[in-house]
């Protein structure tokens, strides 16, 4: 398995616990491991990586909520609403489609991992660049092992 197999899987397998604290468990914790890979290849897929997806917030307006969630204070809190400007209304029914929910709902749970996935992946207050997310990916892993 390559490392990002490995990466991939262990994050997988960490959704759900991880998850059904957040959403509640239960039914939407077998939508969260597919939320879990869907924000992960968001964040990797971005142009600029998770800089670019930082500054999608900042041109929506949201560049105060995006910054806590890389700063080391609490994570200013957005709503589903503001996914969908910042992320496009189109994506948002991507996301709703894969998972089999109303576009709010997906909308509201993307609200509610984004924000604490940010900040696992920037425990220094510093957006990796491509080449360390790997390590960070991995380092968030093993923190919600610990968890």
């Amino acid at each position: 398995m390559n490392q990002q197999g490995f990466e991939m899987g262990l994050l997988d397998g960490l959704a759900g616990q991880v998850l059904g604290s957040m959403l509640g468990g239960g039914q939407q914790q077998a939508g969260g491991n597919q939320l879990i890979e869907i924000v992960l290849n968001l964040i990797k897929n971005q142009p600029g990586g998770l800089g670019g997806l930082l500054q999608q917030f900042q041109n929506a307006g949201l560049g105060g909520a995006a910054a806590s969630w890389v700063g080391s204070g609490p994570n200013e809190p957005v709503s589903g609403q503001d996914m969908s400007s910042a992320l496009g209304d189109d994506f948002i029914g991507n996301i709703s489609n894969q998972l089999g929910v109303q576009k709010e709902e997906a909308a509201g749970s993307l609200a509610a991992i984004l924000p604490q996935l940010i900040d696992q992946l920037t425990p220094q207050g510093n957006v990796p660049d491509r080449d360390a997310m790997s390590g960070s990916l991995i380092d968030l892993a093993g923190k919600l092992l610990r968890g």
